[in-house]
């Protein structure tokens, strides 16, 4: 709607958004084309999510041997 020229208070009023709201799902289609948060991370947004897997995954491991050692 916004990029076929519908006014953005119009928008909002109509579909009951924030400012804040409809604003990123502009930015997100303009940058990425998409509204999926996955699409729209940043390259250090997506290396901290697969360390933070990694650690989750190693503490299990972990948690696993100390329970085999006992």
């Amino acid at each position: 709607l916004y990029e076929n020229g519908k006014r953005r208070k119009d928008i909002i009023r109509e579909y009951d958004l924030t400012p804040s709201a409809l604003d990123k799902w502009i930015k997100q289609s303009k940058t990425s084309g998409s509204f999926k948060e996955k699409d729209n991370r940043s390259p250090e947004e997506n290396e901290l999510i697969q360390l933070r897997k990694e650690n989750k995954r190693l503490l299990m491991e972990n948690d696993n041997l100390k329970q085999a050692a006992l």
